[in-house]
């Protein structure tokens, strides 16, 4: 996250062969992606966007993300506007040196406020805006948490919370075939980290204050909902694909896939599929980050294996 060797963005992409007739997607990471130290070449080279950030904010981001003082950037309110500014700035820094134009923007959970900045949804100010809000109501939502489940694919692992009689626990993220995340109340997840252990299967509790992506967040969807009502959102210049759905935004349906956004599940399988769906090859970047790409050379792995059974290879 905090590497910023701006210059291998416009060198080949990581995925397919680029001499080959590819379409090129951006990633944007979510929260997880932060680190003490993000930023520090990146506020120097926009100090008027830092300056106003820090206005808008409240607080002294610059400092917040060189020093985490008593880790703050693990705290959502923090963390979320945090890693918008500094992918936002990272963007911009790619623009100006007439890096590969995307043809598809993607972002995990809060990055995909950075896919709809890079897309020309709306403008910097906006979305830190809608950021900061954002992350200040999932942080009140507190109590709960989630935890990643490795190596079990989702309809596998349902079935053995359910008959283990583990109810309320709902998915947050599909992230690859066999990583999906999970979210629950906290009596509800030790119930599901004891059934996941009996049975050896691999977790691991996410550091998170509360439980995201899941019908835990319905008590300030209303609030966020009635937020987005006060800002005006342009048609994408570049195609977004909406996490709700895993397909791209259809017209006029931002403000009300933001507001899903909060209590439905991350379909990134969905969205990285149907990209390769598309049949002409991918090339791909991540700005900020390097787990989504290890996510999506996953999902390709799984995509080939499937297609060699299929052909009898």
């Amino acid at each position: 996250m905090c590497g910023t060797d701006i210059a291998a963005w416009c060198g080949p992409a990581t995925g397919a062969d680029p001499g080959g007739i590819t379409v090129f997607a951006i990633f944007f990471p979510g929260q997880g992606a932060q680190c003490r130290g993000m930023g520090a070449d990146d506020f120097g080279r926009y100090p008027g966007l830092t300056r106003f950030a820090c206005e808008l904010l409240g607080y002294d981001l610059v400092s917040r993300c060189r020093d985490n003082p008593d880790d703050v950037l693990s705290r959502t309110e923090c963390t979320q506007p945090a890693l918008f500014t500094v992918n936002a700035l990272r963007t911009f820094e790619r623009e100006r040196r007439e890096c590969r134009p995307a043809d598809y923007c993607l972002g995990h959970s809060v990055g995909e406020y950075n896919a709809l900045l890079a897309a020309g949804v709306f403008d910097f100010e906006t979305g830190l805006r809608l950021v900061a809000k954002r992350g200040e109501l999932m942080a009140a939502a507190s109590g709960g948490g989630m935890s990643a489940v490795m190596n079990t694919p989702a309809p596998r692992l349902l079935d053995v919370l359910r008959e283990d009689g583990v109810d309320g626990v709902d998915v947050a993220a599909y992230n690859t075939d066999a990583q999906v995340v999970i979210a629950g109340s906290d009596s509800v997840l030790r119930a599901a980290h004891a059934s996941l252990k009996a049975r050896g299967i691999r977790f691991a509790p996410l550091r998170v204050s509360a439980a995201f992506h899941s019908r835990h967040m319905e008590p300030v969807r209303s609030e966020f909902e009635s937020f987005l009502e006060g800002f005006t959102f342009a048609e994408p210049r570049t195609t977004v694909i909406c996490n709700v759905t895993g397909r791209p935004y259809e017209r006029g349906t931002i403000p009300e896939m933001l507001s899903r956004q909060l209590v439905e599940p991350v379909r990134w399988v969905d969205s990285i599929r149907y990209l390769l769906s598309l049949g002409t090859g991918l090339d791909y970047e991540e700005i900020g980050g390097k787990s989504l790409l290890r996510m999506v050379k996953s999902i390709e792995k799984t995509d080939v294996r499937n297609a060699l059974v299929k052909s009898g290879v």
